[in-house]
């Protein structure tokens, strides 16, 4: 579960408090990927554990009944509380904060004996990479990775190893220089290239870097120029637009120009996974004078992908849960 605050000078020094008019809820988590790939059109599977609580059944709805994602593969946990991360915005930036207590020793956290039929999956290499995760690659899908923050500080180089499992990795620049020892995106962008075949580096306002050793191709592109009201999620939600540039086949550039531009409307709006875009709101940015006709042209090519319905009515974060029955 998100939290958003947004609008903020900075955060609240000790023995303060700081009033806002921003806020938003949203699902979180694996979910900002979730539902940001299923508002692009894709088929989406969730396979995660939601808390029996309040927030856990608002999750579920959200995700179930409003953005299409399929939870046949997910399930509740009784008397798991579900996670919560606050995060505060400012400087078009995020720092958060995030409960979570550990799932029980019981919960079976695998999928089964047959994981779905799929192009792509999508896992977390913080934690051991799932049996499935393998066993869909060998029947050719296509495994792309990301990881969290290290709250220890330690940044192990065994995470690392999981990567012999990944095809596409996406970590952002302070998780990348971090894991690799190295001083620049650009340094830990090689230095990963040597351990999967296409690796990412998502710099925030800087844009991304993107390697893929099979073929020593090389993309870089800056970030969309627009206003940032919040952040969060926007790494996730560019990882989804890559998800779907690479199963629409595009070069490497391509995609990751059509990543930043998922990520670039997502942070105009108070966002976590509910700031993703949908076709007619891409479509209609193509459409709003709000960047300069050049900058327009190197997203010339999503052009063809835009449905001829497309609508840019879209669900956005709002500030309280509403009641359900």
């Amino acid at each position: 579960m998100d939290m958003i605050f947004t609008g903020l000078p900075g955060l609240p020094p000790p023995g303060t408090e700081i009033v806002t008019d921003g806020l938003g809820s949203a699902p979180g988590g694996a979910a900002n990927i979730a539902v940001a790939m299923s508002r692009l059109g894709l088929r989406v599977g969730l396979a995660a554990p939601f808390g029996d609580d309040l927030f856990g059944s608002y999750l579920w709805r959200t995700l179930a009944e409003q953005e299409g994602v399929d939870l046949a593969l997910s399930r509740r946990v009784p008397g798991w509380p579900t996670p919560v991360t606050v995060s505060m915005a400012y400087d078009s930036d995020r720092s958060m904060v995030t409960y979570a207590r550990p799932l029980p020793a019981a919960v079976d956290e695998s999928m089964g004996a047959a994981p779905p039929a799929a192009r792509a999956c999508f896992v977390d290499v913080d934690r051991p990479v799932p049996a499935w995760a393998p066993a869909m690659r060998d029947r050719g899908a296509l495994v792309f990775a990301d990881l969290g923050w290290d709250p220890t500080g330690a940044w192990s180089t065994e995470v690392l190893d999981r990567l012999a499992h990944v095809d596409v990795f996406l970590p952002n620049a302070a998780e990348a220089m971090a894991y690799t020892r190295t001083a620049t995106p650009e340094e830990a962008a090689r230095a990963l290239s040597a351990r999967v075949p296409v690796v990412v580096v998502k710099r925030g306002g800087d844009g991304a870097i993107a390697l893929d050793a099979r073929t020593g191709e090389r993309a870089e592109t800056g970030a969309l120029p627009v206003q940032a009201l919040d952040a969060t999620g926007a790494g996730d939600v560019f990882a989804a637009g890559f998800v779907f540039a690479t199963l629409a086949g595009l070069p490497l550039a391509e995609r990751l120009r059509f990543a930043n531009l998922c990520a670039g409307l997502s942070v105009r709006h108070r966002s976590g996974s509910l700031g993703s875009p949908c076709w007619g709101e891409i479509a209609a940015f193509g459409e709003s004078g709000e960047v300069p006709e050049s900058v327009l042209a190197d997203y010339a090519f999503v052009v063809p992908f835009i449905p001829a319905a497309a609508d840019d009515t879209v669900v956005r974060a709002e500030p309280t849960l509403r009641h359900q029955a």
